[in-house]
C-alpha cells in the first residue's frame, strides 16, 4: 500500500474522521461497499437499500455523510 497524502488521497471531516477522495477511491479501482462519501463508482457493491439512497443524494446534490 503506498503512503497516503492529506488533501490528495484524504482529509478529516469535522468530526475528526478521515474521509477518502475520489481520487483515492479511483487509484483503489473498485467500490468497496462502504457508501464512502467520495465513491466514484456509483455504490456499485453497497446493498441496494443504502445504494438507492445515496444515488438520490448525489442526484440532489447532497453528499453522502
Amino acid at each position: 500500500m503506498k503512503n497516503l497524502i492529506e488533501l490528495e488521497d484524504f482529509y478529516y471531516n469535522e468530526q475528526g474522521l478521515i474521509v477518502f477522495t475520489a481520487g483515492y477511491h479511483v487509484s483503489r479501482g473498485y467500490c468497496c461497499g462502504n457508501g464512502c462519501t467520495h465513491c466514484p463508482f456509483e455504490y456499485i457493491n453497497v446493498p441496494e437499500s443504502k445504494q438507492t439512497e445515496y444515488l438520490s443524494l448525489i442526484s440532489h446534490g447532497k453528499e453522502n455523510n
